[in-house]
């Protein structure tokens, strides 16, 4: 009897844990369902106050690389980043053109106050050179590359955005022609989802959890919602940039490709519940793009970027990272948990799901589950 498997939560990281399981060795012995409030659906079309709370939508969709730092913090990160990576570069092979919505490009980041983990890149043979090691194109920018003297230290890399809503459509088209089964529902925790009332055929019978809500269920006392603010704008741009101040605050673009625009940002706002957009930020997001990167204009005969829409987004944030671990709850019902990924969930996406699967298999292996 195949062992059924619902996945909670329909963003990024449900869908691609849903989609792998079904691709996995084990599939045979799977059945899965995916059981969510919200689902894809074109971004013109989605009401941003409505749902703000679904994040994918709303994320800029890209691939940065982020060094560990002295301590290791952020290798288990960089690792997911990597086999995100390659992942996406089979998609894109497999779906050419638009079917996927994923576009590969040079990042390019600038940094007005490098850390340690930075500055040790430029010495051949640094402690962390090895970051370097799995990325194409990776190279380190001269200074006349630099937009202004405030910036310290840059680099350039290969890497990859997606248009949220295609790659997502996609996704959720992959997983039901492989026999995934589509839900639409809310429960308020995991262990609810074992006793949802099923009404398409399903077994009443669940036999393990992925819990891919993005903020859990109000029980993780580390979780914290982060307010994020960007602009989408309708010129192109043949880059994802990235420039962290010196302030603290960020500047940065996210081609969606496509005719989807470019997404220009943005901040980063702890604890900050308010959904309505900053005319005053937007002006001065807009403002600090261009002067780092005024390529974007070029051409169009334009000083100023073409504004479509505010973004408002809540970011689903988790002191001491996401979180990645199986939990056996009384009655020997198993959750896999996986949310809390921030601003990363697009970037960490399918090595989080690699995860989720290897953690569901050990759990019905009897062996212990550590990912």
């Amino acid at each position: 009897m195949p062992k059924h498997i619902v996945v909670i939560g329909a963003g990024v990281i449900g869908l691609s844990s849903a989609l792998l399981l079904l691709q996995s060795e084990e599939s045979a012995n799977y059945t899965v369902t995916l059981l969510a409030r919200d689902f894809p659906a074109p971004f013109e079309t989605i009401d941003p106050l409505a749902h703000i709370n679904y994040t994918s939508p709303w994320g800029g969709a890209h691939n940065r690389w982020v060094p560990p730092t002295a301590s290791g913090e952020g290798t288990r990160e960089h690792a997911f980043a990597l086999a995100t990576f390659a992942r996406m570069r089979a998609l894109a092979d497999e779906a050419p053109g638009a079917a996927a919505g994923i576009t590969f490009m040079k990042g390019v980041e600038y940094l007005e106050n490098p850390g340690a983990e930075y500055a040790a890149l430029e010495a051949e043979g640094g402690e962390y050179a090895r970051w370097a090691l799995g990325m194409e194109g990776f190279r380190i920018l001269g200074r006349e590359e630099f937009p202004d003297e405030r910036v310290k230290w840059g680099c350039e890399y290969d890497t990859w955005c997606v248009n949220p809503m295609v790659y997502c459509a996609f996704l959720l088209r992959r997983f039901v022609l492989l026999g995934g089964r589509v839900v639409r529902g809310e429960v308020r925790g995991a262990v609810e989802a074992f006793s949802f009332p099923f009404k398409d055929g399903i077994g009443e019978k669940v036999d393990a959890v992925v819990n891919a809500t993005g903020v859990g269920f109000g029980d993780d006392e580390n979780v914290f919602i982060t307010r994020g603010q960007t602009c989408l704008v309708a010129e192109p741009c043949d880059a994802t940039v990235t420039r962290q101040n010196a302030d603290g605050s960020w500047t940065f673009s996210v081609p969606r490709g496509f005719d989807g625009g470019t997404v220009i940002g943005g901040t980063k706002e702890p604890d900050n519940w308010d959904a309505r957009p900053s005319a005053e930020v937007r002006e001065q997001l807009l403002e600090r793009f261009v002067a780092t990167y005024p390529k974007i204009l070029e051409g169009t005969g334009r000083e100023k970027l073409t504004v479509v829409r505010d973004i408002v987004g809540r970011r689903p944030t988790r002191k001491g990272g996401l979180r990645l671990e199986g939990e056996v709850l009384p009655g020997g019902r198993f959750v896999m948990h996986a949310y809390g990924l921030g601003g990363r969930g697009f970037e960490l996406s399918w090595g989080v799901a690699e995860g989720v699967v290897e953690g569901v298999r050990k759990y019905f292996a009897g062996e212990e589950v550590k990912v």
